[in-house]
């Protein structure tokens, strides 16, 4: 007799258009009844059109027949909302006080580090006024979406990405809202879009410590918080005003990144501070955080964000920053 922990293992093999992430890992699995060779699916609908839920219904009982032992598969939907279906084990918000010091680079690069180490990983863009995370990893087009939810866009190594860009109808058109519309926006991409099971949710947050990032730290339960700058000392004392609201707000700091910290000449085995002498330890010992990495201007970085393709980047102060960050977060585990 087969028994229900067969029956989930082959559905996880069933991918949600869209998200290419599959029924299980989207938590849409909510009852698997065997009796004899009949056999009983009662699938979540939280965010999945009628003609997806069409589609999965024809695909899972096409996987379940060839399964032996299996005469007969019934397969139901059940109402759900996505806010009580996602289980987001780590939520790490990237923040600055300071607009332009790559918050969203850093953002891509910390859950493209995080899924290279196997871990499922999403990236919410609350930047809602000045997204950049679609195109930085090349994803377009409508998200599926139902009355119940919205689902996330996959990246092309599997990283569901949520951000107002995706629901434009062109990716420049201007976000001129206020404050408490921000807001809003911000609450639904957490409690409206199906995240399903993750190991880790990428926060890219707007810079600031106003409307939009007191209320992501406010309704997110964020475990901890990555500050990013830049070397200027006027970036310093602003990005120190992000610090301090995250202390106040008693959100945990776990470490510190200085972006474009310097530019290396190959010709002349030369690092070269374009911005000036290096802040990174201060920055730290402010924050009481570890420096995680000081990534440099890389023009082949910039080149593979504009092409949509920064999953293909790698570098020696990259692969640095991913170690650093891993064994801090395993640590924690």
């Amino acid at each position: 007799m087969i028994s229900p922990e067969k029956v989930k293992e082959a559905l996880g093999t069933v991918l949600v258009p869209g998200v290419e992430r599959s029924l299980v890992k989207m938590n849409l699995v909510k009852d698997i009844v065997v009796n004899g060779g009949k056999l009983d699916i009662t699938l979540y609908n939280a965010a999945i059109m009628k003609d997806t839920q069409e589609w999965l219904k024809a695909r899972v009982g096409q996987v379940m027949k060839d399964m032996d032992g299996i005469i007969e598969v019934q397969i139901n939907f059940a109402d759900a909302v996505p806010k009580d279906l996602n289980k987001v084990k780590n939520i790490i918000a990237i923040m600055s006080g300071k607009g332009g010091v790559g918050k969203s680079l850093v953002s891509g690069l910390t859950a493209m580090a995080l899924r290279r180490q196997g871990y499922e990983v999403g990236i919410l863009d609350a930047d809602i006024t000045g997204p950049s995370i679609p195109r930085m990893f090349g994803v377009s087009g409508l998200p599926g979406m139902s009355e119940s939810g919205m689902l996330p866009v996959a990246s092309s190594s599997g990283i569901g990405i949520m951000s107002i860009n995706l629901l434009l109808h062109a990716e420049d058109d201007a976000i001129i809202w206020r404050g408490p519309l921000i807001g809003q926006t911000i609450t639904q991409f957490w409690e409206e879009v199906l995240w399903g099971n993750l190991d880790y949710l990428i926060v890219d947050l707007p810079p600031g410590t106003s409307d939009a990032p007191l209320t992501l730290l406010q309704k997110l339960p964020v475990s901890g918080i990555i500050i990013v700058f830049t070397p200027q000392d006027l970036t310093a004392m602003v990005v120190r005003k992000a610090v301090k609201m995250a202390q106040q707000m008693s959100k945990p700091i776990i470490g510190v990144v200085e972006n474009m910290s310097y530019l290396y000449i190959p010709e002349l085995k030369k690092k070269m501070e374009i911005f000036g002498k290096s802040h990174a330890d201060e920055m730290a010992l402010s924050a009481g955080a570890p420096l995680l990495g000081q990534l440099p201007i890389d023009p082949s970085l910039v080149a593979l964000c504009d092409e949509g393709k920064v999953e293909r980047y790698n570098s020696e102060a990259y692969t640095a920053y991913i170690q650093k960050l891993t064994k801090l977060l395993i640590s924690k585990e």
